[in-house]
């Protein structure tokens, strides 16, 4: 990893160029190819996938986007000529635009009659593109939408509905993106005080989404890809990468800090926090691939998309970011760190201000607060005993849009089922008996038999329910197991309501399968990574417990509506199917790069010092505040999906926002820290016979090669602590650290001020000084063969801002 980091410093410009040509490479490619994302529900061995394949059979070229204009009258009948005139000559023009293939409308002959509400009222006509919804252009959407709306006047509502029509209606594309970033960029800047710092890891987030994007979209030609997929892409390939870069830059500011060499300081950075890059991004695409053990076709392009973006993200954070390092040089500190740093000399790492405080309150009340943790988290898990999957429709969008208008109009003249009609497919025999006993059926609102084709039959039911309500999915079981077994009758029920169904039982039932395998294998990448049982098994039960809080905050918003007129989500319904999968494989994801983050530092702390309590203390004191920083940028991307105009990507970039929240802010902050002060030295225990038999995995190694001691120091460092004024300073501490950070020997000084320092080897280090009431003081000493005699002046009164 050094060698690769200090190749792409040096020779940045060809880097740089590389990547740029690879990024509009691709871009070119894919704008030429354009799109071709499919959203393929294919259910082996369910009854809906048997409807289809035989209606499949029966009506082999009905693959056009079949979409719905809908009118309503405030008073008179929508027969009345004066409707007539405004609505006909609307439709005839839709009709003859090119790309859509046929128009039936109400108004032409008997047939049309049915398609006109009960009281005259409201009436529709479909339309059929001749191409699939997402290979419609836009621009031909857009003028349906504008001819059709052109016949409105006052007592006249005119609404369109359908896949097509919801795509024209969505924000543009990017804005969502464009808003993470801005809002990762405030972030980014508060936490860093510089321009330059900042935009690094902007950049690679840029890079690593751009490349996933365009190749995802070159992909969806030649493999079945949702066109969910891209959002879900964005959405984690700009928190990972952005908090990738930050670990990364974070490291390296704090190693120009204590005095080392820019390229020093970033080859060791990508050595020590770039090698954590590559873990925790195994782990976020090895917890995606989780999701092909559903064997769900629909998620396997959530995968393919999803995990190259963030191979993609990782592969700019660990070449890019070292190369644009090396253009940035010292200019990737703030103007004021550059100043201090040329004034005083290196600075010491020491935790300080709040994230210190906190450290020393958790060590000091441990069950106070983990209790305090798990009743938070207890609360907000209640909702998820009332969790339903199931899939949004249009009437889940927002009430100002075309979309649920129509959706609404046509539950009003035609009843709430009207929108999710169930589809009786038969093949062969007489259909009579199976058609009474439909009709007989409580919940059935309307039944026709369609014209046999190829020796099929389809009966068109409609439930006197909507289709997300749970007497549908009593109706589809019903005519399942009872009416369809009376009628003798091979018959399977189908219609996007009852695949919609199935999808949902398909995934529930495959569901602990899934949770069973990304859970043991977090355990397992923890077990080899940190020698222990109770860091696994704690990490194993906080994603549990993340997980169903997290869901729990989902239901309360989506489920049960608190917060949807807020945020402008629509109305509410279902979870979506798939988003648990999702959501469960990213969070696993996201929270094993912040337990390998925070368990990482203690565990090198307990290896040093053997003491529990300090090991957890220093390891939450100093990586809290990177963490926090890296949550808080993940939890605005995430929110910014809101704006996406998609429902999924919403519901998607909410869960995950509250997953990373409660992740990041109570459970790696809180929770996870006073566990392990209440497990003491527990934490770190594992049977002999299993510690020779785990493979060894250095997830951040050292940072420097430690020299061996022999029976002594090799050489030590020894002088006086002195005031301003040449008094001498009892008690101030004196602490050796290798030029990587780690401390060799600490030590205070005695009543005459004096000190003395165990050197392990000649070289270079760091020697760091404070003392209460006076300032704190770093400098590099240069220790040779012999003993190295060096005094320190503390100025009383003086307080130096250390990182």
């Amino acid at each position: 990893m050094a060698a690769l980091a200090r190749w792409c410093y040096r020779h940045r410009l060809v880097v740089l160029l590389l990547w740029v040509g690879a990024l509009f490479g691709l871009g070119f490619s894919a704008s030429t190819a354009g799109t071709n994302y499919a959203n393929v529900f294919s259910l082996p061995d369910t009854d809906s996938k048997s409807a289809y394949d035989l209606m499949e059979k029966a009506f082999p070229n009905t693959s056009g986007d079949t979409d719905t204009v809908v009118w309503k009258v405030d008073q008179g009948s929508v027969n009345d000529q004066a409707v007539r005139s405004r609505i006909t000559p609307a439709l005839d023009r839709i009709a003859k635009l090119p790309g859509v293939g046929a128009v039936t409308s109400p108004y032409a002959g008997p047939r049309g009659a049915v398609q006109i509400s009960s009281d005259g009222r409201i009436a529709y006509a479909q339309l059929t593109f001749a191409k699939r919804a997402n290979e419609v252009p836009k621009d031909l959407v857009q003028n349906v939408l504008d001819t059709a709306q052109g016949a409105r006047k006052s007592g006249l509502h005119v609404e369109l509905g359908g896949q097509a029509i919801q795509r024209v209606q969505q924000p543009p594309q990017g804005l969502s993106e464009m808003v993470g970033i801005i809002a990762a960029a405030v972030v980014l800047f508060l936490a860093f005080g510089s321009f330059f710092a900042m935009m690094l890891p902007i950049a690679i987030a840029v890079f690593g989404v751009g490349m996933g994007l365009f190749s995802t979209q070159l992909l969806s030609h030649t493999t079945d890809i949702p066109d969910i997929a891209p959002l879900l892409a964005s959405l984690i390939g700009l928190g990972v990468g952005i908090d990738y870069a930050l670990f990364i830059v974070t490291r390296h500011r704090r190693g120009i800090l204590r005095g080392l060499d820019p390229e020093e300081s970033a080859v060791t950075a990508l050595n020590t926090s770039g090698r954590a890059v590559l873990f925790a991004g195994g782990t976020v695409c090895i917890a995606l691939a989780g999701m092909l053990v559903t064997q769900l076709r629909f998620l396997d392009g959530v995968v393919i998309g999803t995990s190259l973006t963030v191979v993609l993200s990782v592969m700019a954070a660990t070449t890019l970011l070292p190369a644009l390092l090396g253009f940035l040089g010292p200019r990737v500190l703030s103007r004021r760190q550059r100043r201090r740093l040329a004034a005083d000399g290196p600075e010491p790492e020491r935790a300080s201000g709040l994230a210190a405080r906190w450290s020393t309150g958790v060590e000091k009340r441990p069950r106070r607060i983990a209790a305090l943790a798990l009743v938070v988290m207890a609360v907000l898990a209640v909702p998820v005993l009332s969790l339903r999957l199931g899939a949004t429709d249009q009437g889940n969008d927002d009430a100002s849009t075309t979309t649920r208008k129509a959706y609404d109009l046509l539950a009003e003249g035609f009843g709430p089922g009207f929108n999710g009609p169930l589809q009786v497919v038969t093949e062969g025999g007489d259909t009579t008996a199976l058609v009474k006993g439909i009709e007989t059926t409580p919940g059935v609102a309307r039944v026709a038999a369609l014209p046999p084709a190829q020796g099929v039959t389809v009966i068109q039911v409609v439930p006197k329910t909507s289709p997300q309500s749970k007497e549908t999915d009593d109706l589809i079981d019903t005519l399942r197991n009872e009416v369809i077994p009376k009628a003798g009758a091979k018959a399977h029920v189908g219609g996007v309501t009852a695949v919609s169904k199935d999808f949902a039982s398909v995934t529930g039932d495959r569901l602990p399968l899934f949770i069973a395998t990304i859970i043991g294998l977090g355990f397992l990448l923890l077990l080899i990574a940190f020698r222990s049982l109770v860091v696994p098994l704690t990490a194993a039960l906080m994603n549990l417990i993340a997980a169903a809080a997290s869901f729990g905050v989902l239901v309360a918003v989506f489920q049960w509506g608190w917060g949807l007129d807020l945020l402008g989500l629509g109305k509410e319904g279902p979870i979506n199917a798939f988003l648990p999968v999702i959501m469960l494989s990213l969070l696993f994801g996201l929270s094993m790069d912040y337990q390998v983050f925070l368990v990482s530092r203690m565990h090198e702390e307990w290896v040093h010092t053997r003491d529990n309590a300090r090991a957890v203390r220093v390891g939450l004191a100093e990586t809290s505040r990177v963490i926090n920083s890296a949550a808080l940028i993940m939890v605005c991307v995430f929110l910014a999906f809101v704006l996406s105009g998609d429902s999924g990507a919403a519901m998607a970039g909410v869960g995950l926002a509250a997953a990373v929240a409660l992740d990041a802010f109570i459970l790696r902050t809180a929770l996870v820290p006073a566990a392990m002060h209440l497990l003491g030295t527990s934490n770190w225990w594992l049977p002999a016979w299993l510690e020779k038999r785990l493979p060894h995995l250095a997830v951040e190694p050292s940072e420097e090669a430690e020299p061996q001691l022999g029976e002594g120091p090799a050489s030590v460092v020894h002088g006086f602590i002195r005031s301003a004024d040449g008094e001498p300073v009892d008690g101030a501490l004196v602490t050796l650290l290798s030029k990587g950070g780690r401390q060799l020997d600490r030590v205070r000084s005695l009543a005459d001020g004096s000190y003395i320092l165990s050197v392990p080897a000649p070289g270079t280090y760091l020697l760091a000084t404070s003392a209460t009431s006076y300032g704190s003081r770093a400098a590099q000493v240069v220790v040779t063969d012999g003993p190295l005699v060096y005094d320190v002046e503390l100025a009383e009164g003086e307080v130096d801002a250390v990182n």
